[in-house]
Parts: structure tokens; C-alpha cells; sequence
């Protein structure tokens, strides 16, 4: 079949929720991919913020056809080696003691949401309410769309779950008076990427940590799209010295493959036993072999470094197009997740991108946001901000 029969196989058969742009993709390598036609295009999308070493990376294929080849699949009632030495390494190289795996940033979300209950319900009185950030995202099911900060995702699922306020991102006096006797926890994201890629002031997560301390509350961060390297560190909480109590994670992962992660210290994590949580997928040996080359390659000498400084480049040329182009508000971000706000509506620059063969998203109706594979090159940023600049004449 061709592109137009396949597109409009999927509008037939697909529930849609998705407004996916007028492209079949079949084939990827590095930071490019190429659709049933042939026609290539350069990838600052990633599957937003996915793939983070690029698409069919050779050591993540090796590893899932290895493992694929030995075991796929067994219940969490038994132990396995992949499963086993990622969980060490993620406790090795962050604050965590302990992990849960799942499979997707909802779902890990949703395990700490649990788990800040539990350990309100056993180690503070029967506290429960969680405050969350006006702007956040952190998920599509029941409870983690109910945590988000936007009400455009709430909208028609009433009524939503009780025990969530929300407070303005990056406002410490504000988080300060919504506190109550109910609170047990501040869920947050270091940056917030759905949000229009907002980074908060220097000071603000620890300002954040020291008030969960005094109040004897949980610090919960979402780093389902900040982590694994996004921001030029393993995590994002490690520019801003604050450690949460509890650490969601997902998305680059596995670099494609579905897996998700709750990292959580021994004192909270206590608060799960057994039968509190469980995923009948979380940690499969298939996901887990793709999540440690992932993780492996992350951590080789020089990687984090290079993604911090092809990051520092991409925002100072995308800062070189204002001169040209009044429309450009604001660059703002962190090593590769980074915003371009136009101010105005950017979903037409997308397309006009896509019809140029380079891939970027919109986000917050007005910010371009790039999130490509932690593997482009400075000739990959200046063919993106050649065709912006070509669009954005317009």
C-alpha cells in the first residue's frame, strides 16, 4: 500500500487521538528516519524525547535481539538478571535506594501518586493531598491527568480524583499558603517540557526541597521527559542540587522500547509491600536489556558533555533568528530540550517544517519545541535553523 491507502486504512480503523501529521514513517538510523516514499527528514521530535541515542542505535538493537532470543517474558513472581542490573545502576548513579518499573511516564506517575498516599496514610496521619504546578503535564490516565495543571485535559472526565491543588510553577511564596494540614507531598517537574519548556529560577527546587523538609512532605519530580540525559545531565534535579524522595522516569528509557521507573529512597519506598503495586509488564527482560545499553551508553565517557554543549549551540542559533524574525519571543531550556516561543500560534511552522523534511513539535499552542536524539551533530542544528529561518520568512 502507498501513504494516502495506509493513512486512510488508520482513520478507518484507529480510535483517534492523535492529530497525526500526513507522513508514514518505515525506517530510522541515528537522527534520521524515512517514510514509505523515501523522502528523508531530520528528527528533532525523537518520539518526544524518546529516542535519545538516535533510532535503531546498534548496541539497543543488539541487546533486544539478544535478550529476545533468550527470554521475553516472565512474571514479576520471579527474579531476572536485566531487571536486576538496571534497578543497580539507576541506584548507583541517583539519589534512589529502591525502583519499581513499569511501562510509561503515566504509569510511573501513577505509582508515586500511590506511594506518597501510602506513605501519607502510614507515616503521616493520613495525609493525602498532593500539590501539583499550573502548566505541568504528567500523564493521560485518571489520576496523573488530574495532577496536571491544565485544564484543557480535564475537561469531559468529571468527576476527577479528590486530593490535588494546584500552585503557579516556580513560585515559592505561592507554594508556601497552599500548604494545609492534608498535604503529603509537592509533585513537579524540573522543567516543564508540555508546559512550553519553562525553567525555573536558580534557587527554586531547593527552595521546593526545603520546604517539603520542614513540613515533613514529599518532594515528588517528574523526569519522565528531563531524564536520561536530556538536559546534558543523568537527571534533571542534578542542576539545581535539590534530590526528590520520589523520581518518575520513562520515555528515552529504553530509547523506543515502553519502560518506566519510580525511584524512591528506603524511607518512602518502605511504604510499599507486597500487593500495594504491581505491573504485570513493569520490568520485562526485553524492555529492561534495552534500558541498560541505553543507560550504558548514556554514561560513556563524554556523552552527557557533548549533549550539554550541542544544546548551549542549538540555543544560541536559534537565538540568532530574532534578529531577523520579531515573532521569536524567547529560547529557553536546558542541554537538548529546548523551546523556541513565538508567541503566536506554531502549529504552521510545524507543517511547513515537515514539507522541508525537518521534524519539530508544538507545545503550549506558541513554543517550538526540539527534542531530538542526544547524537545530532552541529550540522544537523544548522540545517533545523536554516529551514526555520525559511519558514519563519513567510
Amino acid at each position: 500500500m502507498n501513504q494516502e491507502e495506509l493513512i486512510a486504512l488508520s482513520e478507518k480503523n484507529i480510535v483517534g487521538t492523535y492529530r497525526r501529521q500526513p507522513v508514514v514513517f518505515v525506517r530510522g538510523e541515528g537522527a534520521r528516519l524515512w517514510d514509505i516514499e523515501g523522502k528523508e527528514y531530520l528528527d528533532f521530535v525523537a518520539g518526544i524525547a524518546v529516542c535519545s541515542l538516535g533510532h535503531s542505535h546498534p548496541k539497543v538493537v543488539e541487546a533486544i535481539c539478544r535478550q529476545a532470543g533468550a527470554l521475553m517474558h516472565v512474571s514479576n513472581l520471579y527474579y531476572t538478571e536485566p531487571q536486576i542490573r538496571l534497578a543497580s545502576m539507576l541506584t548507583e548513579h541517583s539519589f534512589a535506594d529502591r525502583v519499581f518499573f513499569c511501562n510509561s511516564g503515566a504509569e510511573a506517575n501513577e505509582a508515586a501518586i500511590k506511594l506518597a498516599r501510602k506513605y501519607g496514610h502510614d507515616r503521616l496521619g493520613g495525609r493525602y493531598e498532593i500539590l501539583t504546578m499550573k502548566g505541568s503535564f504528567h500523564g493521560r490516565t485518571l489520576a496523573a491527568i488530574t495532577a496536571t495543571g491544565q485544564e484543557k485535559f480535564h475537561a469531559g472526565f468529571a468527576p476527577l480524583p479528590e486530593g490535588f491543588r494546584y500552585v503557579p510553577f516556580n513560585d515559592v511564596q505561592a507554594l508556601e499558603k497552599a500548604l494545609s494540614e492534608k498535604t503529603c507531598a509537592v509533585l513537579l517537574e524540573p522543567i516543564q517540557g508540555e508546559g512550553g519548556v519553562r525553567v525555573p529560577d536558580e534557587g527554586y527546587l531547593k527552595a521546593v526541597r526545603g520546604i517539603c523538609d520542614r513540613r515533613g512532605i514529599l518532594m515528588i519530580l517528574d523526569e519522565v521527559q528531563t531524564g536520561m540525559g536530556r538536559t546534558g545531565k543523568l537527571f534533571g534535579y542534578e542542576h539545581y542540587g535539590a534530590s526528590p524522595d520520589i523520581m518518575t522516569l520513562a520515555k528515552a528509557l529504553g530509547n523506543g522500547v515502553p519502560a518506566g521507573a519510580l525511584a524512591a529512597t528506603e524511607r518512602v519506598a518502605a511504604a510499599f509491600g507486597p500487593g500495594t503495586h504491581a505491573s504485570t509488564f513493569g520490568g520485562n527482560p526485553l524492555a529492561m536489556a534495552a534500558a541498560v545499553a541505553t543507560l550504558e551508553t548514556v554514561l560513556s565517557e563524554g556523552f552527557l558533555e557533548r549533549c550539554a554543549q550541542t544544546g548551549e549551540y542549538l540555543r544560541e542559533k536559534l537565538w540568532s533568528l530574532r534578529k531577523d524574525h520579531p515573532v521569536v519571543q524567547d529560547v529557553r531550556g536546558k542541554g537538548l530540550l529546548v523551546g523556541l516561543d513565538l508567541g503566536v500560534d506554531g502549529n504552521a511552522v510545524v507543517k511547513a517544517c515537515l514539507e522541508r523534511g525537518v521534524l519539530i513539535n508544538c507545545t503550549f499552542d506558541h513554543v517550538l519545541r526540539m527534542v531530538p536524539p542526544l547524537v545530532i551533530t552541529r550540522r544537523d542544528v544548522d540545517r533545523l535553523v536554516q529551514v526555520l529561518d525559511e519558514v519563519l520568512e513567510r
